[in-house]
Parts: C-alpha cells; sequence; structure tokens
C-alpha cells in the first residue's frame, strides 16, 4: 500500500555526482561560493536573482551581444525588464550546436501516424531554416510581423518557428483539431502577416481534412499576406485564399546557405519571441508574448537541472502544437541533444505505441501527462517487460497532478532505477514553478520543490506565507521568462489583473497547493474557473460561445475538477429556454458542434440540466463558487449569497455535489 509522501527513488552517489546541477554547484564554487544542496541553491537563486540569471549565461554559454547594463531592472512586476542594452537570437542559440560541434550530429527523430521514422541532422536542419528565413525575408517580412502555423508535431513546424523568430518575427501556433473559431479567436488578435497550414492531419486512424476549415480562418485574418501549404494529408482539398499561396517545397527551392552566409536577427529582451495562450473564464484567450532572453534562459534551465538533459540526451515529450509544452521541446537541441517528435494518437492502435518510439529512437528523458500513464497501466502492459528502456533515464509528468500511485507504478512497472518527477508549471511563464532536481529524493505523489530563480509559495487570505495548508500558489519575485505583456495590452490593464487582482505586486497563478516543511508542494487543482483538460487549459468563454448559439439554453455553466487517481471530471450544467428539453439529440448536437468549431477537448463529460444557473450581482457566472462545491467545500466557505443576483440557484448545486460524493 503506498501512501502520500513515501519515498520511492533516491539517485545513487554517482549519479548525484554526475547530475547536471551538481557541476553546475561545483562551477559556482569556483567563483567563491559555496553550495553543495538543492536548497542553498534554490535560496540563492531568488535571493540574489539577478547574480543567478547572469550566471547562467556564462554557464551555458549563450550567444548575446552587448554590455549589459542591468540584468533586471528596478521595475516591479509584470514590468521588470532583463539584461537591458544586450540582444540576441533564440533561433541562433537552438542551431549554434551546428558550428560549435559535428554538424552531422543527429538534430531530431520524427514519425507520426502518416510518415515513417526518420531523422535530420543539424546541417539538414539549419540549412532547411536558413533557406526558409531567407524566403521570408525576400517575402518582405519584418521583425516584429506576426507568423502564424496551424500545423501538427511535425518537422516543418520546427523548421517554421525557427526561421521565423531567426529573422526577428514574432511566432505563434494553433494544433489543427482546433476548430475554426478557436483559432480565429487566437490568431484574430495578433493580425499575422504568413499563415503556414496543413490541409489536414490522421489520429487514431482517422483522416481530417481540414482544409475548408482553414478557408473559413483565412477569411477572417484580413492581414494575412500569405499562406504556405504543406500538402500533410493525401487528398485532402485545397482552401481557398485571396492572399499569395506557396507550396512548402517551392519555398526550399534553390542553393543551400551556409551558416556564414546568414545572419540571425539579434533582438532585445524586450522584443516579442512568440504568442501564447492561455484561455480565462471570460472573454477571448490571454495572447501572452514571451522574450528571446527570457525563453533562452529558462529552458537551458529548466532542461539541464530539472529535466537532467544535456548533450547525450534524446528528448521526447507528448505535446500536440497547441501546447507550451510544444515550445519546450528545443531544449534539447539546445543543449547539444536531440528531440523526438510524434504526431499522432498516443494510445493508437494501442497504448504501447510511445514506447516503441522510445526505444528505437533511444529516449532519455521522457515527459508525459499521469493520465497516459493511467491507461497504460489500465490495460495491464508493463512497459520494462516489452521494451528495452536501457536508455531512459527521465520520465516527468505534467499537465495534471500526478498520484502516489501512479507515480509508484512507473518506478515499479517501467523502470526501478530512474527519476521519475512530477512537475507543475504555466503557459505564462512556458515552464515550471514547481518542478525538481535528480539529486534530491522522489516521494509518492510530491513534487520535489520550487524551480531554482522562482520565488514561489502558498499564501493564505490574507497574503502571508504558509506550510502544511492548501493556499494560494503565488511567486515573490520576477522571473525572465514571465510574459512581456498580453499582445495589445499596452497599459499591462489585463495581465495585472489575471495575476495581480489577489496580492498587489504579487504573482498569484491560480493554483491551489501545499508545501510541505523540506520544501515539497501537492498541487490540488485550480483555483479560479479555467478548465484544465488533460493539462491543456481551456477557457470556458470559447464553451460558452458556441452553446449561447442554441436557442433551446437560456443559459449554461461548465467546471472542471480533478479527481482522486488523476482523472477530470468536466461537467456542463444547463439551464433550458422556456418549454424546450435536454433531449438525447440535442446533446449529441451539442458534442459534434463543441468538436467541430472547437476541439474534442472542449467536449463536456456529461451535461445536466440545472433549474437556474447561479450568477453574482452583476451577472457573472459563479463558476469558482460551484467548482468550489464539487471539490467538497462546504456553502458558508463558497460564496456569500448577499452578493447573487439569485440566491437560491447555489443550493440547487450543492445538493447535486452531495449527491455525486454520496
Amino acid at each position: 500500500m503506498i501512501h502520500e509522501g513515501d519515498l520511492l527513488w533516491q539517485a545513487s552517489p554517482e549519479r548525484i555526482e554526475g547530475a547536471n546541477i551538481s557541476r553546475f554547484m561545483r562551477w559556482l564554487n569556483q567563483l567563491g561560493h559555496d553550495f553543495h544542496d538543492y536548497q542553498a541553491l534554490w535560496e540563492w537563486s531568488v535571493t540574489d536573482p539577478a547574480t543567478f540569471w547572469l550566471s547562467l549565461r556564462d554557464y551555458f554559454g549563450v550567444i548575446m551581444e552587448g554590455d549589459v547594463q542591468q540584468v533586471m531592472t528596478d521595475d516591479p512586476m509584470p514590468r521588470t525588464r532583463w539584461f537591458t542594452g544586450t540582444k540576441l537570437n533564440f533561433a541562433e542559440n537552438v542551431l549554434k550546436h551546428e558550428v560549435l560541434g559535428d554538424p552531422e550530429a543527429l538534430f531530431l527523430h520524427h514519425c507520426s501516424e502518416l510518415r515513417p521514422l526518420a531523422s535530420m541532422t543539424r546541417a539538414e536542419m539549419g540549412t532547411t531554416v536558413r533557406k526558409l528565413a531567407t524566403r521570408l525575408r525576400a517575402m518582405g517580412i519584418k521583425p516584429g510581423d506576426r507568423i502564424v502555423a496551424y500545423m501538427p508535431n511535425i518537422p516543418e513546424t520546427v523548421i517554421a518557428m525557427l526561421a521565423s523568430t531567426a529573422i526577428g518575427a514574432t511566432w505563434a501556433a494553433a494544433a489543427p483539431e482546433f476548430g475554426p473559431q478557436t483559432v480565429i479567436d487566437r490568431f484574430g488578435q495578433i493580425e499575422p502577416t504568413v499563415i503556414f497550414a496543413v490541409n489536414g492531419y490522421r489520429y487514431g486512424g482517422k483522416d481530417f481534412d481540414r482544409s475548408d476549415d482553414l478557408t473559413q480562418i483565412l477569411s477572417a485574418l484580413p492581414t494575412a499576406k500569405h499562406l504556405v501549404m504543406l500538402d500533410y494529408l493525401p487528398d485532402a482539398g485545397k482552401p481557398d485564399f485571396a492572399g499569395t499561396t506557396h507550396g512548402w517545397n517551392d519555398l526550399l527551392d534553390g542553393p543551400d546557405i551556409a551558416p556564414g552566409d546568414f545572419t540571425y536577427t539579434r533582438v532585445a529582451s524586450d522584443h516579442p519571441l512568440w504568442t501564447l495562450f492561455s484561455s480565462g473564464t471570460t472573454g477571448l484567450p490571454k495572447p501572452i508574448v514571451h522574450g528571446h532572453h527570457g525563453i533562452i534562459l529558462e529552458e537551458l534551465k529548466s532542461g539541464a537541472f530539472h529535466l537532467d538533459m544535456d548533450a547525450d540526451s534524446t528528448f521526447f515529450c507528448y505535446s500536440t502544437t497547441g501546447w507550451m509544452v510544444w515550445n519546450t521541446l528545443m531544449t534539447g537541441p539546445m543543449l547539444g541533444g536531440k528531440v523526438t517528435l510524434y504526431d499522432g494518437h498516443p494510445a493508437w492502435p494501442d497504448a504501447r505505441e510511445l514506447w516503441r518510439i522510445i526505444e528505437k529512437t533511444g529516449v532519455t528523458n521522457f515527459g508525459v501527462s499521469p493520465g497516459f500513464m493511467g491507461i497504460v497501466r489500465a490495460n495491464g502492459i508493463r512497459p520494462a517487460q516489452e521494451f528495452d528502456l536501457s536508455t531512459l533515464k527521465s520520465i516527468f509528468m505534467t499537465g495534471s497532478p500526478s498520484t502516489p500511485e501512479i507515480m509508484a507504478w512507473v518506478h515499479e512497472a517501467v523502470k526501478k532505477d530512474c527519476y521519475v518527477t512530477t512537475q507543475s508549471g504555466g503557459t505564462e511563464i512556458c515552464s515550471g514553478i514547481l518542478a525538481g532536481s535528480s539529486i534530491l529524493p522522489t516521494r509518492a505523489g510530491e513534487i520535489q520543490a520550487p524551480a531554482l530563480g522562482c520565488d514561489a509559495c502558498a499564501f493564505d487570505a490574507d497574503g502571508q506565507p504558509v506550510v502544511g495548508e492548501v493556499g494560494e500558489l503565488v511567486i515573490r519575485t520576477p522571473m525572465p521568462s514571465m510574459p512581456l505583456y498580453f499582445w495589445g495590452d499596452t497599459d499591462f490593464a489585463r495581465y495585472t489583473d489575471s495575476y495581480f487582482d489577489m496580492y498587489p505586486g504579487i504573482w498569484r497563478h491560480g493554483d491551489r497547493v501545499r508545501f510541505n516543511e523540506h520544501g515539497g508542494a501537492y498541487v490540488l487543482g485550480r483555483s479560479d474557473a479555467t478548465l484544465n483538460r488533460h493539462g491543456v487549459r481551456i477557457g470556458s468563454a470559447e464553451i460558452y460561445r458556441t452553446i449561447e448559439t442554441f436557442p433551446e439554453i437560456a443559459d449554461s455553466l461548465i467546471i472542471c475538477i480533478e479527481e482522486q487517481g488523476g482523472t477530470f471530471y468536466m461537467p456542463m450544467f444547463v439551464q433550458m429556454a422556456e418549454g424546450q428539453a435536454l433531449t438525447d439529440e440535442l446533446q449529441k448536437e451539442i458534442a459534434r458542434r463543441l468538436r467541430t468549431e472547437r476541439s474534442p477537448r472542449h467536449i463536456p463529460d456529461v451535461i445536466v440540466e440545472a433549474p437556474e444557473i447561479p450568477t453574482t450581482l452583476t451577472g457573472k457566472k459563479m463558476e469558482v463558487p460551484v467548482r468550489k462545491l464539487l471539490l467538497g467545500l462546504p456553502m458558508e466557505e463558497v460564496a456569500s449569497k448577499d452578493a447573487m443576483k439569485n440566491p437560491g440557484a447555489l443550493d440547487w448545486f450543492a445538493d447535486f455535489a452531495a449527491s455525486r460524493r454520496g
């Protein structure tokens, strides 16, 4: 019987000695420091952040030009700026090992449901990126112009991203399973000039032609002048587009360009690298803008010290391009290692597929959700007995809290001597807030520690740090990978309202968390009403925009909670219009519309008729109180009925929650 906090694994003295973080501490000690454990290093990283982040630049040999005026400015969050006076480029730092090391070394492996396993060398990747970047410049694309992709997790998407950022353009991506309106809600905010797209994809053995959806998306983006089409799905249609359409292969015609004949556009630390989208409960998805400097430093730190990757590593993290994890995949090549890409269903034709890829590509560091591990376990698969996992040294699980049982099962059924870590972060910083290290003990269900350079703790309602009890996850000091701004949010109003509304000057992340005495943490779910569906955050506003088009439905409310065992429960409550009934046919039509207009993840687990949707005096849906009721909190701790427009409406939800628990 496994219990929360039980010790599962401790690295051998030899592994601790050879860990990347141990080498970093020895390097720091040669400069006059005295660090011998994680806690001491972490405390220094958050009490002297300027020196810590500068040391990372020097330790990793980041390509940067100019003299540092200030490592971090005195401006409080969210206006803090980093490494003023310097310039660099994200793509240049990802591709630098083509010049600094062996150009014929592998850069990536890739496969999909449409393509067999193949690979690309550093030279092949670098050459292709330089050719595409040069063509983009010839189209008139300038630094700061927006380039977007409606593409899956394949090498062409990586090439497009690196080529775009190489010339200082600002990147954004959406997965092709997203419905048209979901894509328009994102890309429409940033007004792109160039769109990379596929005509369709294959998932779970089924083909999905996206040409009609792409026509709808393109028609809603009037600033788009160029469409770069990749015919990924055989026999799919062709979208209509009023601008200029380029074939992917046509753009790569012409002679190769040597590294010395190409100039990267190096930019200041306030220049936008990419826009990631994190959906909230109201309005359009938040367009979160990151900078080159912050992302480079954060990915190097996270990859080397929290995932224990180096130049000998092969990084494989199952992700779609619509999740921030995809943007972290270049951590492997940036450290001189490799990355494995996969586009397809993780459990098709069966739940062994990802393990086959791990075996074939020699994966050393594997990232996946606890939910996937639960599927493997439920199918009776024991990867250690069926596959050669000799190269595998680290597994990190993210996207949702990992249960003690799942962590213990991974050690027992996948690999006993393996660094298994569960971590928690966010799109907002494109990395981990709560992370860990291979030199720390691994305990069941526990996230080992706050990430280096991340001054994370739990606050109570009065803004005081708490240990041993549940509080709000906060960050007390700036980090360079925090958003530069939200696109179009010139006065920081939306940014401030999103993360600094509860504790002025302190970042409130929106997670409920409990820290213990030795620094470990347990994330207990979202404290706001954002829907976390297997690690992908979905805005309830996206769902409401579809549901509001149904005349049969007067109002609706949707929430998502994490359940015991790492599963999710996402019910939608509907208040029917006068004289209307919630029929099976209506439920099927709701699911169909959400699937086609949004994505399969937007479909609720169950649709429940409620007599009335509870709202505040100002008419705001009371998602957070309903969510808390379903998590088991008593009515008196959930909401004040004096602040409600319809005080009795919440009683039905309290009864529903009690009945479900019973």
